[in-house]
């Protein structure tokens, strides 16, 4: 029998191994293990998301700042910095305007249903005082109609 020590020692060395390994190599080692056996390669897609190796957080990127650089969350948390300053002002004038843009356009697109919703309201209106005014001119002469003696 072995004792727990030895079997801890064996599971430390395979770990320090695969923890040098690049990351490319892992995620070979992944799709290997799901072609042989679909634990394997789970816990390896497990192991490589707990490292942060597989997300956006990468530590071989020398940033923690995540998949697109430093996202900051000032001006409604929509932009970046780019490094520059004009053109960071530049995107966010853009940004409000297109903004402004899109809040006018819905307006626009609102009048527009509701121009479209009242003037079928309208004609069914009055088609019905139509049908109305039809169905009382016809109750109004008599059953048998003029006679002709």
């Amino acid at each position: 029998m072995t004792s727990n020590a030895s079997v801890m020692d064996f599971l430390s060395s395979w770990y320090n191994r695969f923890e040098e390994l690049p990351t490319g190599i892992k995620i070979a080692l992944m799709v290997l293990g799901f072609i042989v056996f679909w634990p394997i390669g789970l816990a390896v897609l497990g192991y490589l998301f707990w490292r942060n190796e597989m997300g956006c957080r990468n530590k071989h990127s020398g940033s923690r700042q995540g998949c697109w650089g430093g996202l900051n969350k000032g001006a409604g948390g929509a932009g970046f910095s780019s490094g520059n300053m004009a053109f960071d002002e530049y995107r966010e004038a853009t940004l409000k305007q297109l903004e402004q843009d899109q809040r006018e356009f819905t307006v626009f697109i609102d009048q527009l249903r509701r121009a479209k919703d009242q003037r079928q309201f309208d004609d069914f209106m009055a088609d019905r005082m139509r049908r109305k005014t039809q169905e009382n001119g016809s109750s109004s002469q008599p059953e048998g109609g003029p006679s002709s003696a």
